[in-house]
C-alpha cells in the first residue's frame, strides 16, 4: 500500500483504451492514485502482489486466464485489497460467480463516467458497489437458488443483528470494526455467522438480502 492517504488502485484489463479511460478517472480524483496496471490475469496477480494496491478494478472477460480465475488467484495471495468487478457482462451467471468468488463490488462499464467515477470513490472509502440494476438480479438469482432464511427468523443475536445493518448499509469489515469499536477478528467472526443462519454464502449476497427484505413487496 501507499504511504499517503489516497486510496491505491490497481486496473487489470485486457484493453488499453478502457484501461487509459479509467487511469484518466482516477487522476480526476484527489482521493485515489493509480499505482499499476495489467492487460491480463497473470501479470495482474504479480503486479497486485508488487503494488500491494487498496483497490483492485478486475475486468471479466480476458484472453487466458479470465476474471474470475484471476479473482480466486488474488485471494489465494492473501492481499489486503478490495476486488472490484468492472466490466460488460450483466449476465446472472457471472455476477454471481464473480459474488462468490469473493468479489467486493460488480460494476458496469456502460455505467456513465461521473457514476463511475463516484462508485470508485466510494469502494475506495470501503463501501460496496454495485451496478444498481444488478441488486435485483441478484435478489433474483438468490431466490432461484436455496432461498435464504428471512432475517427476523434467522435467530440472530442482537449484534449480529447490528453487523447485518452494517452489511446492507455497504460498510466493509474495517468500517464495521471501527464503528462498533470490535477488533477486525471479532468482526469477521460475527460475519461468518450471520451468513451461516441466513443460509448465504457472501457478504454482498448478505447486504443486498438485508437491503431487499426491507422492501418485500419488490421480490
Amino acid at each position: 500500500m501507499t504511504t499517503d492517504t489516497r486510496t491505491a488502485v490497481v486496473i487489470i484489463d485486457d484493453h488499453p483504451l478502457f484501461r487509459k479511460g479509467v487511469s484518466d478517472l482516477i487522476a480526476m480524483a484527489p482521493e485515489l492514485i493509480l499505482v499499476g496496471e495489467a492487460g491480463d490475469g497473470e501479470e495482474g496477480v504479480r503486479v497486485a502482489a508488487e503494488c500491494r494496491p487498496d483497490l483492485i478494478l478486475l475486468d471479466l472477460n480476458m484472453k487466458g486466464m479470465n476474471g474470475i480465475q484471476t479473482l480466486e488467484r488474488l485471494r489465494r495471495a492473501d492481499l489486503d485489497a478490495r476486488v472490484v468487478m468492472l466490466t460488460v457482462s450483466d449476465s446472472e451467471q457471472d455476477v454471481v460467480a464473480a459474488l462468490r468468488a469473493g468479489a467486493d463490488g460488480y460494476l458496469l462499464k456502460d455505467m456513465e463516467p461521473e457514476d463511475i467515477l463516484e462508485q470508485l470513490l466510494a469502494a475506495g472509502r470501503g463501501r460496496l458497489v454495485i451496478s444498481q440494476r444488478l441488486t435485483e438480479l441478484i435478489a433474483r438469482a438468490l431466490c432461484h437458488d436455496s432461498r435464504p432464511v428471512r432475517p427476523r427468523e434467522a435467530g440472530l443475536t442482537p449484534r449480529e443483528q447490528q453487523v447485518l445493518g452494517l452489511l446492507a448499509d455497504g460498510l466493509s469489515n474495517k468500517l464495521i470494526a471501527r464503528e462498533l469499536d470490535l477488533s477486525l477478528g471479532t468482526v469477521k467472526v460475527h460475519v461468518k455467522h450471520v451468513l451461516k443462519k441466513l443460509k448465504l454464502r457472501t457478504r454482498v449476497e448478505a447486504a443486498v438480502w438485508a437491503v431487499r427484505q426491507s422492501t418485500p413487496d419488490e421480490l
